[in-house]
């Protein structure tokens, strides 16, 4: 079972997350918290698997009862939150994912998804569970997908770009598509975070193809790979990219461009 603790300083949205988590035979609602210091208490005394809380609250807020936290003793955080501009501070406390309200079913049974895989992976460790490592950086060096009757080997260094296409990921490689029986949000699991980023809910993208990124009026943003492909970034995932291009030492001016311009 996996155990939540929900905090959130309006009743409505609590509400909200424990109706969604009460549909979930493998969740187990261990408490609710209103403010910050409540929440503080509860992760303390109830030791919850995963907390989803609120950002922005009155007093400690969401980003405060992380950091006063040592990173051994936290619990994976999902962070909830009106506004997309505390997505960098949010990754920043290595948060596993940020909800956007009014949150959508998908993205919410996403986070809950990775939620579950991370706890696996991390009882798995607990346990000795060794997963297969297929080159000596700990990432799968390949992967093999069924065309016709035949299986074909991938390099994981061939892939361009992902996206969901309803059970399988469609690894896209020099114009071609070829279907990995594997859902994105397993998949991205297995990728390099070095060499991948993910810039929506179903889109994964080698970080070297990308070319350029153009802010949309809504908040998106369009992203141009170096063979002219074109990708949606969603709001969800916009800052945690561009603080990936500038770890990699990508400035804006390098890979952003504006509508405004």
């Amino acid at each position: 079972m996996m155990r939540v603790l929900v905090v959130d300083d309006e009743p409505l949205a609590r509400r909200g997350v424990t109706k969604r988590l009460s549909l979930c035979g493998d969740v187990e609602l261990v408490g609710e918290a209103a403010n910050g210091r409540a929440a503080l208490q509860g992760i303390q005394e109830l030791r919850p698997d995963v907390v989803f809380m609120d950002i922005q609250m009155p007093g400690t807020n969401g980003l405060d009862v992380v950091r006063a936290m040592k990173p051994a003793e936290r619990p994976l955080i999902i962070f909830l939150s009106a506004y997309d501009r505390f997505a960098l501070n949010a990754f920043e406390v290595y948060a596993l994912d940020y909800l956007l309200k009014p949150i959508h079913e998908e993205r919410f049974a996403e986070a809950l998804q990775r939620a579950r895989d991370v706890l696996a992976l991390r009882r798995e460790r607990e346990q000795g569970v060794r997963r297969p490592i297929k080159d000596g950086s700990g990432w799968p060096a390949r992967f093999t997908v069924r065309t016709g009757r035949k299986d074909l080997v991938i390099a994981a260094e061939d892939i361009e770009w992902v996206e969901a296409t309803g059970d399988y990921a469609g690894l896209h490689i020099r114009g071609d598509v070829y279907l990995l029986r594997e859902r994105v949000h397993r998949l991205i699991e297995q990728l390099d975070p070095h060499q991948f980023v993910r810039i929506h809910r179903s889109t994964v993208v080698r970080i070297n193809r990308i070319a350029e990124i153009q802010a949309l009026t809504n908040r998106d943003s369009l992203l141009k790979l170096m063979d002219g492909t074109l990708l949606r970034v969603s709001r969800t995932y916009s800052e945690s990219l561009r603080r990936t291009l500038f770890e990699r030492g990508l400035s804006d001016e390098d890979a952003m461009s504006s509508t405004d311009g």
